[in-house]
């Protein structure tokens, strides 16, 4: 099993450690693990190059070597602090910079059998809304299992969170580790619909330009193919 973490700080905090203890007890597999912004350290221009071409963003190099491992992936796992009530501007840009990899763009195919886990900590309230930033991001990927896991752990870092609210969180890992590890995926309705609706768009012309339209018919999805049985 392969498995991507993706996390929206370089620090090691509270939301990094809840994560490594999901991957711990996911148990031994191959990871790959970047940290925001250290691994992609801009925000998107909007000079929206990437419609045309991936390769033309002017970030392109570092956002591929990321999102080569997301795609290769079986497991992504997110973890972002909660700044402000919502993710930390670091995932925020992750999000922008890779949003040609939404339904309404040029979605892969690669994306319709993955799980995933969103982790997000707060000191007190919104981490539901940090977690939401990602989750609806995972969405529109076309990501089909999407587990989430909010926080208000009392500290402002891991240190300081009380020994009984660490157990349990390593209690809710283990738990959470199980079903991402024993559950099937299949594209539900939610995910049908997202992308029947955009199919519509692009058979009616109404994208963000031909390229997307050709990359749309390139993959058959225009006629009777569907990514998640390709996935």
């Amino acid at each position: 099993m392969i498995i991507t973490v993706i996390n929206g700080q370089n620090h090691k905090g509270s939301t990094y450690n809840i994560g490594k203890i999901l991957v711990g007890n996911l148990g031994e597999n191959e990871v790959h693990e970047f940290f925001l912004p250290r691994d992609l350290n801009h925000f998107c221009t909007g000079c929206c190059s990437c419609i045309k071409d991936e390769s033309l963003c002017p970030f392109f190099e570092e956002k591929k070597r990321i999102m080569d491992a997301v795609e290769k992936s079986d497991i992504l796992i997110f973890t972002t602090p909660t700044y402000c009530m919502r993710t930390s501007a670091p995932m925020k840009a992750f999000i922008d910079l890779t949003f040609t990899y939404w339904m309404s763009h040029k979605p892969r195919s690669s994306m319709f059998s993955k799980k995933a886990a969103v982790i997000s900590t707060a000191a007190g309230a919104g981490a539901g809304s940090a977690i939401k930033d990602i989750t609806n991001t995972l969405l529109y990927w076309g990501v089909p299992y999407v587990k989430s896991y909010g926080k208000a752990i009392q500290a402002t870092d891991w240190e300081h969170i009380k020994p009984e609210l660490k157990e349990k969180i390593n209690k809710d890992m283990a738990a959470l580790a199980k079903k991402l590890r024993n559950s099937k995926v299949h594209a539900g309705i939610k995910t049908r619909f997202i992308f029947s609706m955009m199919r519509m768009m692009q058979q009616k012309g109404m994208g963000a330009g031909e390229e997307e339209r050709n990359y749309w018919q390139e993959q058959g999805w225009l006629d009777k193919t569907r990514p998640w049985k390709a996935a």
